[in-house]
């Protein structure tokens, strides 16, 4: 697939030139005899690294050390962990994280504040450090870039509840230069906008200033891991780190310069499409519903709407029973916050209208109930109050969504 300026390519985090990725087992997970659940991402030479994180209040000791050395100058390596989230855990979570850090800095021979590290899993478990640190030390045997091999490893290995690795690379040409973008994500529950339960780590071989590349990211950020929810429930634990090596030896990129553009262009369209397949992985899912919410006095008042009938229990699970029950949708609206007119809301399902002025439109039922029965459909309301407009993109609530998440 591609855009207008960029191809979709294999390797995911190692398509980028001078970027090795693997994984190795510690048994950080009761029950798990055999799948690995430490992942690195190594860049084999200095890179500059950007970051975003969680805004929950309660953060777990992997994000706090995590933005503490993201202010680095130079950064290699990222660690990540699946199985515990080693948050709640005080002051010994702190220093396990750290540890992990050490650990790693120590088996790639980098220094500690050039690595990163996350974690994902249950929380209130202290992890079992001395089994990763046994296991970190031989990660550099473990990590490869052939053919994307080591990059499936790394996304296989920070998957939780995730039913499948999420991977994907893009290539594009700058200043007639071949330059690579790629990433690994997860995620599955516990998620909603302004960072989720997920983690995602994108590597370039593009040359990008620190200060850029952390703009880039937040832009792309913007437009697809805050606009996704499953769930409505914001973790502890999020994390989306990148590292740029400049590997491909192309110019650097410059904000304004149209060649960063397209840069940013192929960025969203990765980060996107990563984010696309947490909300299609999302537990117990079986509805990918996009809400397009125009005509909003303001992109504020906007946003608030969308993601109230995209988090609404209400609405979900009336989209997992086939019900088209377009007043739940109107009763979110009321409650989101936006200014409205209830008799100037109108309320499409996949172009066919449900809601005309605030009341009942003349579409059958029955065509209504054939849109929600499909896998994939969208929402799109019109408050006919201004210009501003915003989109989530969330999912249905199941049965098995509750089983999933009953403890174990």
């Amino acid at each position: 697939m591609s855009g207008d300026s960029f191809t979709e390519i294999k390797g995911g985090v190692t398509a980028p030139r001078s970027f090795l990725a693997g994984s190795v087992y510690a048994g950080i997970k009761a029950g798990n005899t055999s799948r690995a659940d430490i992942a690195f991402i190594h860049s084999e030479i200095p890179a500059v690294a950007a970051g975003t994180f969680t805004t929950n209040r309660v953060k777990a000791a992997p994000v706090r050390v995590s933005r503490a050395h993201i202010r680095a100058e130079e950064t290699q390596t990222i660690v990540a962990n699946s199985g515990n989230a080693n948050a709640c855990n005080g002051v010994i979570g702190i220093e396990h994280a750290k540890q992990m850090v050490r650990a790693t800095a120590k088996a790639f021979g980098v220094k500690e504040r050039g690595v990163l590290v996350a974690s994902t899993g249950r929380i209130g478990v202290p992890l079992p450090i001395e089994a990763m640190e046994a296991a970190i030390a031989t990660a550099p045997g473990a990590v490869c870039d052939a053919k994307g091999e080591g990059s499936l490893r790394a996304a296989e290995a920070i998957m939780t509840s995730d039913t499948f690795p999420k991977e994907m690379a893009v290539e594009l040409e700058l200043h007639g230069t071949t330059v690579r973008i790629g990433g690994i994500a997860k995620g599955a529950g516990m998620i909603d906008p302004n960072m989720a339960t997920m983690l995602a780590f994108v590597t370039t071989d593009a040359t990008i200033e620190k200060k850029l590349l952390g703009e880039a990211l937040l832009d792309a950020v913007e437009q697809s891991f805050n606009r996704i929810t499953v769930d409505g429930d914001m973790s502890t634990n999020d994390t989306v780190l990148m590292l740029a090596n400049g590997a491909a030896g192309a110019p650097a990129l410059h904000n304004g310069d149209p060649e960063f553009e397209r840069f940013q262009e192929a960025l969203n369209h990765l980060l996107f499409n990563l984010a696309r397949m947490i909300v299609e992985d999302g537990e117990g899912v079986t509805k990918f519903v996009t809400i397009q919410v125009h005509g909003a006095k303001s992109r504020q008042d906007s946003r608030e709407a969308a993601e109230a009938v995209a988090n609404s229990v209400l609405t979900k699970c009336a989209w997992f029973g086939g019900d088209p029950n377009w007043g739940r949708i109107m009763d979110a609206i009321g409650y989101s916050g936006a200014r409205i007119r209830e008799e100037m809301i109108d309320i499409y399902y996949d172009g066919l209208i449900a809601v005309k002025n605030g009341t009942p439109a003349s579409t059958p039922f029955e065509q209504l109930q054939k849109v929600v029965a499909e896998p994939r459909f969208t929402i799109t309301i019109d408050l006919h109050m201004g210009e501003a407009e915003y989109t989530v993109y969330t999912t249905d609530l199941s049965t098995r969504y509750v089983e999933l998440n009953m403890g174990e």
